[in-house]
């Protein structure tokens, strides 16, 4: 579902910040629940996201602060491009190394 693909991306951000040895995080997503869950508003109901939660839970001690913020879609254009180009790159590498397969 799009909520299970807004918490692997948020993982994996958080991962990357961790990796970098980031201390102060600021997350801000389109997502209104996955805010919301992470900020403590919402409980988490569905068994998908479960796992997905604990695990992106596990990962915040290891930042000095963080902080979760809803940006409405219409004011994310931009993160949106970003990650519609992403979309696309990962598609013409897919697309390149199965062609050059013998």
């Amino acid at each position: 579902t799009n909520n299970v693909a807004e918490y692997k991306a948020l993982l994996k951000g958080l991962q990357e910040a961790a990796r970098i040895g980031a201390k102060d995080v600021s997350i801000y997503s389109d997502s209104e629940l996955l805010v919301k869950q992470m900020n403590g508003q919402y409980r988490v109901r569905h068994p998908g996201l479960l796992p997905l939660y604990n695990q992106a839970r596990n990962v915040i001690p290891l930042f000095d602060h963080i902080s979760f913020t809803h940006i409405p879609r219409e004011q994310n254009s931009r993160a949106d491009e970003l990650a519609n180009q992403a979309l696309d790159e990962q598609a013409k590498t897919c697309n390149s190394s199965t062609k050059k397969s013998p």
